[in-house]
């Protein structure tokens, strides 16, 4: 029997990424789609049948099985609780959450309402990634993981939502640095964090030269961005190892690229790609293996742009069957967020130092 979805925000990532691949797929039926903006609205061109409503009161749990929630970060807790407490399970899109408080309201909602909220996270699904993870047994005990998703020009949205910190959250940290989180939690297992020092700028955010073109949504009438572009940190987890954090939404890069190195006592591997849909990226992923000087390239999945989030569908209905999943995803939610707010409190703290004057 066919899940019965509906898709909440018609913005890019819902008319993009969630419609055609829900209405694609075999174990969705796409029943309903919600968004308040009537030209977003006229914009369901993926699926001219699907009812399109303004607010998420037009979805009943006797109607909607999931609730795919793709509108903006500020909106995310509120959209999502209040599914939730109608009864209606939700998959929301990265970032979870945008704080530690966003992520005890999810909790009580999902407690109150008896559903389930699943968290979406395209990066672990990919084949290169999964092929990194294969190979971490050969690398003995971890010991580092530097990541690093950093882009030439690709700030999203100039001037919109997205570059505003009250309706984002912040800025690259909340979105390409949520994803290199929820992959080195795929690759090591989830942990808390005993040491967080993070660094930020903005030397790129506020001139629309620097946007993502390949998005075709062009620079946004409004402020110029008040977020960090770049993010630099260095974590160390709870069972010892120690992290690198770097994501750029522009630089002087020629390319927009992921790399992630883990190294252990026995070996050091490096995988090379391109998380996302950007078309100025690393030709193909490039998995290798370092062994006492030694470096061996391995066989790595060169996929279809975008077949990460098809995957995600593909174990979506057995998650949304399965009751040991309630609660996990806030959990996790809950981790991240906590690290992310630890960054940004202690790139403030060396701005600060940093803003006062000497004095004489």
């Amino acid at each position: 029997m066919s899940v019965r979805a509906a898709v909440v925000g018609l913005g890019w990532a819902g008319r993009e990424l969630w419609l055609p691949r829900l209405t694609g797929h075999a174990d969705f039926d796409v029943v309903a789609a919600v968004d308040p903006a009537p030209a977003a609205r006229a914009a369901g061109d993926a699926a001219p049948d699907v009812p399109v409503h303004p607010t998420v009161d037009a979805l009943t749990a006797r109607a909607v099985d999931l609730a795919v929630v793709a509108v903006p970060n500020h909106l995310h807790t509120e959209v999502a609780a209040r599914l939730l407490r109608r009864g209606i399970s939700v998959f929301l899109e990265k970032p979870v959450c945008l704080s530690s408080a966003e992520a005890d309201t999810l909790a009580a909602a999902e407690r109150d309402g008896g559903a389930t909220l699943l968290a979406g996270s395209a990066a672990p699904h990919r084949g290169d990634v999964a092929a990194l993870v294969r190979l971490l047994p050969e690398l003995g005990r971890i010991r580092h993981v530097d990541l690093s998703w950093v882009r030439a020009r690709g700030i999203p949205q100039a001037g919109g939502w997205f570059t505003q910190r009250s309706k984002a959250g912040g800025g690259v940290l909340f979105d390409l640095g949520w994803h290199l989180l929820d992959t080195l939690a795929s690759l090591l297992g989830p942990a808390r964090f005993t040491q967080v020092v993070g660094a930020t700028s903005n030397d790129f955010v506020g001139t629309g030269a620097w946007s993502a073109a390949w998005r075709q949504d062009g620079p946004a009438a409004g402020a110029a961005g008040d977020v960090e572009d770049t993010a630099r940190g260095f974590l160390v987890r709870d069972d010892g190892v120690s992290v690198c954090l770097g994501a750029g939404w522009a630089s002087h890069e020629a390319r927009d690229v992921t790399r992630i190195q883990v190294a252990g006592s026995a070996a050091t591997a490096e995988l090379t790609c391109t998380f996302g849909f950007s078309p100025n990226r690393h030709p193909h992923p490039r998995l290798t293996l370092t062994r006492e000087g030694t470096t061996t390239s391995l066989p790595v999945p060169d996929e279809p742009i975008g077949t990460e989030y098809r995957r995600q569908l593909d174990g979506l209905a057995a998650a949304l069957a399965d009751p040991g999943r309630r609660g996990r995803a806030v959990g996790e939610a809950r981790t991240t967020v906590r690290v992310i707010e630890e960054f940004y409190a202690s790139a403030r703290r060396a701005h600060e130092r940093t803003a006062v004057p000497a004095h004489h």
